[in-house]
């Protein structure tokens, strides 16, 4: 077992709004970090207690869990979640996935899972820290035998939900990054794209869409999914239908899935998007297409993958927007407290 230096890192906290959900609809991005989580209402921090030996000397495992790993490894990391409040905080305790984007580390929305976060566990779930107070809890990593190489990127969030009256759920939620690579040799990570998209109709008139799918990576695919139409012109739409079951791609084999379209669709063109899954790689494609009038297929049509810096933007500015919404409230609710007690002091009553 590797020996392990205790340290004491605090990272900073991401405040989210959240109005009639349950949980925040947004990607955060995690920034370096800061010395506090903040010193409003409902405030919550996470420290990162310890950290191999071997990288005592490494300033960024000081804040984030990082490791090189090789497959069949567990690892236990201790974390401590502080409340800075005057009462006790019921806080969730979660491993979900993030990615790195446009120069920044972004958590994703919610609970969403990847790799790394479904390889980790926490001891518990859920924490009820007293007021100015800490708690620790531990977290466990296990590699898969299988596992590819590659790095991957995760993130430990410490969460509190707070009602705050007028159908407005306040959320708070800082985290530690994870950093885990992977050695060995096993073979590289699963991957796939797709090179073309056709339309055709069967003798019955029937649309099919048939997209020939390459697997680009190094593990066996068994591929699902889903396919939506719009029309280029106009605001017809069209969809979800199922990827016929069955298509399974060994590395560097490529075969067509089929998609039949279930509905009587015109001829179109249509915005074809495709979005196929193997496990828990997903991927969306695009193509303009054309059924042909009768039985028959179409030309073959260019495919575009779709990125994901769009949604990263996205994410970042509805993120600004809704943390200074929360920020509003806490604003005008310690505004309120202040004047409550300055009448009290004054021995004016409010109606």
């Amino acid at each position: 077992m590797r020996s392990l230096v205790p340290v004491l890192a605090l990272v900073t906290a991401a405040l989210i709004a959240v109005t009639g959900a349950a949980s925040p609809a947004t990607n955060t991005v995690l920034a370096a970090p800061a010395r506090s989580s903040g010193s409003g209402p409902g405030s919550v921090g996470v420290r990162l207690v310890d950290i191999p030996a071997d990288l005592a000397d490494d300033p960024r495992a000081r804040h984030y869990i990082i490791d090189n790993l090789r497959p069949g490894t567990t690892v236990r990391r201790r974390i401590e979640v502080l409340n800075t409040t005057d009462s006790t905080l019921h806080v969730e305790v979660y491993p979900a996935a993030a990615r790195i984007t446009h120069g920044a580390f972004v958590g994703a929305a919610g609970r969403k899972r990847n790799e790394l976060s479904s390889w980790t566990r926490l001891k518990h779930r859920t924490l009820d820290v007293p007021a100015h107070d800490t708690l620790r809890d531990t977290v466990t990593i296990r590699v898969p035998r299988d596992a590819a190489p590659g790095e991957r990127y995760a993130v430990i969030w410490a969460q509190v939900r707070g009602n705050r009256g007028g159908g407005i759920s306040l959320v708070s939620r800082t985290g530690i990054r994870m950093y885990l690579s992977v050695g060995g040799h096993n073979p590289p990570a699963p991957n796939f794209t797709a090179r073309t998209m056709t339309a055709q109709r069967g003798r019955d008139g029937h649309a099919i869409v048939r997209a020939q799918i390459i697997n680009t990576g190094g593990r066996a695919l068994d591929l699902s999914g889903t396919l939506k139409l719009a029309s280029v012109s106009g605001s017809l739409s069209a969809g979800p239908y199922q990827v016929q079951l069955g298509t399974s791609l060994a590395p560097h084999q490529s075969e067509p899935v089929m998609i039949p379209v279930t509905d009587e669709v015109a001829d179109g063109p249509w915005r074809a998007t495709l979005e196929l899954r193997s496990g828990l790689l997903v991927k969306k494609f695009h193509a303009k297409i054309r059924f042909p009038h009768t039985h028959g297929m179409a030309p073959a049509a260019a495919v575009d993958a779709e990125t994901s810096s769009g949604g990263a933007l996205k994410g970042l500015v509805a993120g600004i927007l809704l943390l200074g919404t929360a920020l509003l409230i806490i604003t005008n609710r310690v505004r309120r407290r202040h004047e409550r007690t300055a009448d009290a002091g004054s021995g004016t009553t409010t109606g």
